[in-house]
């Protein structure tokens, strides 16, 4: 045994070193805590948009040790300053999360803790937080106390969970797969798709909605299309709807979609990922009625509540359908099974392993108020109406009035190719990097999209973007000449 004591002992000594002494964490948080405060003070003026590729190599593993400072220089240089930056004010490309301070706080404290909170068993208290946050969303969105809740890692997965139990409610399986039907804007989230390629239901009817001039589905189409279907001797069983779609924030008529859902006895879910949020604002509250009335729902905290990148919420009304889905036992598990405990959420979803993610909501939340929150969605919508405002007066056509903070414009050149000089004014955009702005394709038309969320965009950061969008203008109508 001595041969073994004494290589245990040689190998601890090795390992230790993953253990830092108080006086080397204090140093490492120095540095970094000195590099988050530089960063955040410079963010302002730093350009949201680098187009530049990662230069290859950089991040080879040669398994040697590196300073911390050499870390943070590689940090800065290859991934921070490449690319988008989506800590800023200044992005308002894609629908973009949000990154707040004390956020990152919470996450320190998750991590350095290494809280466990797939099972009620490893942390009650864990558990008993994410139980309360969902709670809480439930009172703000009218779902009942029955229905299930889950932390996932973001809208992706939520709708995963969510479009698995209703596959699983009407038992959509095998043979009746090809003859089942599933109604949906064709401006719905891809990640629709690609969670029904996941669950098996890549072979489903999908039926795509007429819309209305604001990209809302029809309700009468949907109506009409679930009669025929039904007399063809089709299997309709689920409508996807959105509260905010991801290229003109458009709210679909979501009272009216649970009427004809409820009266075809059809499963109703709501992907209100980026747009849901907003039912905190009292003047926005009527747009979402109806909302409380879907079997199942998506909410994103890292949109709408301005958090880091990492945090989806699903609702869902059915709980049995999720956990025919989810629940699963093991024996290596039985110690932690007791059927008078609350619910785990490794029960409710694919995720076993699961990082402490209520504790990034909670802090905030309880160090802030609900006030702020609330105060700077109302700021991006009326920052919405500012922009195309002004966007208007310089010759720029817009998109319908939106229902959130999405909005898409374009150049009606008269001297070129529409969608052509729309595509080098993009170009010209995105080689100016000041501000980031992204496009879309509405019925065949090239328009550039403006979504503003971002904790940190404020009116300086508007007239910015103004500027910047009118100075590639010009310089496309100089080169025409």
């Amino acid at each position: 045994m001595k041969g073994i004591e004494d290589k245990i002992l040689k190998l601890q000594s090795i390992s230790a070193k993953l253990e830092p002494s108080e006086a080397d964490r204090d140093l490492l948080m120095d540095k970094v805590h000195q590099y988050s405060n530089a960063f955040l003070n410079e963010l302002e003026d730093l350009p949201t948009f680098v187009g530049e590729k990662e230069t290859q190599g950089v991040f080879k593993i040669d398994g040697e040790k590196k300073s911390i400072n050499e870390i943070l220089s590689l940090f800065e240089k290859e991934v921070v300053s490449k690319g988008i930056k989506p800590a800023s004010g200044g992005h308002v490309g894609y629908i973009p999360g949000g990154g707040i301070y004390t956020s990152s706080i919470a996450d320190y404290l998750a991590d350095v803790t290494n809280i466990y909170s797939g099972v009620y068993y490893a942390s009650p208290g864990g558990v008993a937080m994410e139980h309360e946050l969902i709670n809480w969303l439930k009172s703000i969105f009218g779902f009942p106390d029955s229905a299930i809740g889950n932390l996932a890692s973001g809208g992706s997965i939520a709708n995963l969970i969510a479009l698995t139990a209703a596959r699983d409610k009407y038992k959509i399986k095998s043979e009746v797969i090809p003859k089942s039907v599933i109604y949906l804007s064709p401006q719905v989230h891809h990640c629709i798709y690609k969670a029904l390629r996941i669950i098996g239901l890549e072979d489903v009817v999908v039926r795509h909605l007429a819309l209305d001039e604001k990209s809302r589905i029809k309700t009468d189409h949907l109506k009409s299309l679930i009669e025929q279907d039904k007399k063809d001797g089709l299997n309709p069983f689920l409508v996807i709807a959105s509260a905010g779609t991801t290229d003109t924030g458009a709210i679909d008529p979501l009272e009216e979609i649970a009427r004809i859902t409820k009266e075809n006895a059809l499963w109703f879910h709501v992907d209100a990922a980026y747009g849901g949020f907003f039912i905190l604002v009292e003047e926005m509250k009527e747009r979402f009625k109806g909302i409380e009335l879907a079997d199942s729902l998506v909410i994103d905290p890292h949109k709408g509540l301005f958090l880091p990148y990492g945090l989806g919420v699903v609702l869902i009304k059915d709980r049995e359908a999720v956990f025919h889905s989810h629940h699963y036992t093991a024996n290596y598990m039985q110690d932690t099974k007791n059927d008078n405990q609350p619910l785990s959420p490794a029960d409710v979803s694919p995720e076993l392993t699961k990082p402490f993610r209520g504790l990034r909501m909670w802090i905030p939340i309880q160090l802030h108020g609900i006030e702020p929150f609330v105060a700077c969605l109302e700021e991006k919508l009326l920052l919405t109406s500012y922009f195309r405002e002004k966007l208007s007066k310089n010759g720029f056509e817009l998109g319908p009035e939106p229902d959130l903070s999405v909005s898409y414009f374009w150049y009606p050149s008269k001297d070129m190719d529409e969608n052509a000089f729309n595509k080098e004014l993009m170009k010209y955009i995105h080689q100016d990097g000041d501000v980031f702005l992204s496009s879309t394709l509405i019925n065949g038309k090239f328009v550039i999209r403006m979504a503003i969320l971002s904790f940190r965009t404020k009116l300086t950061t508007i007239d910015k973007a103004i500027a910047m969008v009118e100075k590639a203008k010009l310089k496309i109508l100089n080169n025409i000449k």
